[in-house]
């Protein structure tokens, strides 16, 4: 078997937890600003004293309440201030956080909180009560109910005021790395959401070793600050939540993706998370209204430029030509897109699902640096990422320190390390397909490691399309080409056991709004654009151009426009923006049907 291991950077005591942090630096550093929070259209700072002071209130709260140490304590929020307050509070009391996404169904947050046995649980809005309530009867165990916008963090600040500090100091000395900090549940492409318990280790091994190791350089900068938008409820962006607490950066939340725009102008971080859906509505965006400017060909001719001066970055350097035309468009576009992000950002991290080597090359050309990684819940998030300066575009870089990659029977990418999570909460059979007797987790994923150790991740097993023709087919790269044209929100690539392969498509429909006023149509609803001949051709540029990158067998014969969106919203993507393709599948069996009918 190919693996490939990189030594441990940074140990962690077995005394240490999570928390030590917050309450170190408010000893060290009671005036450095830890976060900042919005206030209306401002950014009120948060020094690393009163952060202390706020988690140890709302934490003394919760032993009031009667949290005792391992209890289950649930979370169901958007990405605020507050999330991050109630996460270390949980873990200051000696309880276990259960984050849970703030879109979730009923029956979604009755089975997270039943199965997880949670005692308590904080929501954000009214909304997320009701959905709690309603399948409260079902949920005995469930004590209390707080509610963020309803005054929660007050409310448990008067309710342990009489909670001494030496009572807390010994509930979170009572805590080690081999103790469970959070139980996060997988997203549930597929079946039931299960529940991966990580341990305070698992989540401070990851964040040092990253930190300190391969990502180092983007959390020493001068006045360092992050936006996080992603859902908190994801392992991805907790772990960032994390590193941010660690190494001192300046941490700020924004709860509505539609708000990220102004946000990053206002905010002007200097490091970004996202996954790559986000990259392609930025690049997507950018597009269209160069294209609405009459700038259209400009802005072609400006991304061409930056893909092909990132190309030959990696290849020995761009020629005196390129140089020059990168240098021109650099002053009629790319400082524009940058000032954009608010102008001091440099580089960011993808993750989730593939980046595409398009979007990757752009990014860089543009410069700001998309650094891809990779993980799983399963891997306290990331297992491998690429580094500022070493950046191999196309790949999901190399095992961070103290992570061991193998590439096992049919290429399976296998893990190695003490990011590997503990195990599924209450289900040991599952446990046990997924780590080997020889310490091994089976992610999964497909993939390849080259001879520098820099892994490549080329599908998913449960993915993999196999035609009757007996045809393999990844299906992610020829969507990721598809999503790029900016009417396009998502593709899905279909074909298994089938004669060939299709796709269904479904269209952006805020891009469409400029396409609507651009083309006589802004009366046209979306089941009429789905068949317009003009729409239908731009779809079709999109898959000949997918179709250029695979064999004649892998190629795209035919596809279907959707008379509707997929999202979140309507149950067919996760949170995270990841197409359920069970679901897609069942409820539009008809379309894929029409397909080879």
């Amino acid at each position: 078997m190919r693996e490939y291991s990189v030594p441990v950077l940074v140990d962690v005591p077995a005394s240490a937890n999570l928390t030590d942090t917050v309450f170190r630096r408010a000893e060290e550093e009671p005036g450095a600003v830890a976060l900042r929070r919005k206030v209306g259209d401002d950014w009120a700072a948060v020094t690393a004293r009163e952060f202390r002071d706020q988690v140890a209130e709302v934490a003394k709260g919760l032993i009031a309440a009667g949290v005792e140490p391992g209890d289950r304590v649930a979370l169901m929020s958007r990405t605020r201030y507050e999330w991050t307050v109630i996460d270390y509070a949980i873990w200051a009391a000696g309880a276990v956080s259960v984050p849970i996404y703030e879109s979730s169904s009923a029956d979604q947050v009755s089975w997270i909180i039943s199965d997880s046995g949670a005692k308590a649980v904080f929501v954000e809005l009214d909304s997320n009560e009701e959905t709690v309530r309603e399948g409260i009867s079902e949920l005995p165990g469930l004590k209390d109910v707080w509610r963020i916008e309803g005054g929660a963090l007050d409310e448990l600040t008067a309710l342990g005021a009489e909670v001494g500090d030496d009572t807390l100091a010994e509930r979170r000395a009572g805590r080690g790395i081999a103790d469970l900090a959070t139980i996060v549940y997988t997203s549930g492409t597929t079946g039931r959401p299960k529940g991966c318990r990580l341990t305070h280790d698992n989540l401070l091994f990851t964040a040092r070793n990253v930190a300190h190791g391969p990502l180092e350089r983007l959390f020493t900068v001068d006045d360092r600050a992050a936006l996080l938008f992603l859902p908190l409820a994801h392992v991805f962006a907790r772990i960032i939540e994390i590193v941010l607490i660690e190494t001192g950066t300046v941490l700020a939340h924004t709860p509505n993706m539609k708000n990220v725009g102004p946000d990053l102008q206002a905010f002007k971080p200097t490091f970004l998370l996202g996954v790559p859906r986000v990259f392609e509505k930025v690049y997507n965006a950018a597009e269209q209204k160069a294209t609405a400017d009459g700038k259209g060909k400009i802005f072609h001719a400006a991304a061409e430029t930056a893909i092909a001066w990132s190309r030959a970055e990696s290849t020995g350097g761009a020629g005196l030509g390129l140089r020059l035309k990168h240098a021109l468009f650099d002053r009629l576009v790319y400082g524009k897109l940058r000032a954009a992000t608010g102008g001091r950002l440099t580089a960011a991290v993808s993750g989730g699902s593939a980046l595409g080597e398009r979007l990757g090359h752009f990014f860089r050309g543009v410069g700001i640096e998309v650094l891809e990684g990779w993980g799983l819940t399963e891997t306290s998030a990331p297992s491998s990422v690429n580094l500022p300066g070493a950046n191999k575009i196309g790949t999901v870089g190399k095992p961070f320190p103290g992570v061991t990659i193998g590439i096992g029977e049919h290429g399976e990418v296998l893990v190695k390390g003490r990011h590997v999570f503990e195990g599924y909460w209450n289900n040991d059979e599952a446990t046990a397909v997924a780590i080997d007797k020889d310490g091994w987790f089976h992610t999964g994923d497909v993939g390849e490691l080259d001879g520098d150790g820099y892994l490549r991740i080329t599908g998913r097993q449960k993915e993999i399309l196999v035609t009757a023709a007996g045809k393999n087919v990844a299906p992610a790269p020829m969507e990721d080409h598809i999503r790029a044209h900016p009417l396009i929100s998502q593709a899905m690539v279909v074909g298994d056991d089938r004669p060939f392969v299709a796709a269904l498509i479904t269209l952006d429909t805020e891009a469409l709004e400029q396409w609507k006023a651009a083309n006589g149509r802004t009366d046209a609803d979306l089941a009429a654009l789905s068949s317009d001949p003009a729409i239908v051709a731009e779809v079709q540029k999109a898959v000949d151009n997918a179709n250029k990158f695979v064999s004649r067998a892998e190629q795209i014969k035919k596809f279907t426009v959707l008379d509707v969106d997929i999202s979140e919203e309507s149950g067919h993507l996760t949170p995270t923006l990841k197409v359920k393709r069970a679901v897609v599948m069942r409820d539009f069996a008809k379309q894929v049907e029409s397909l080879y009918g």
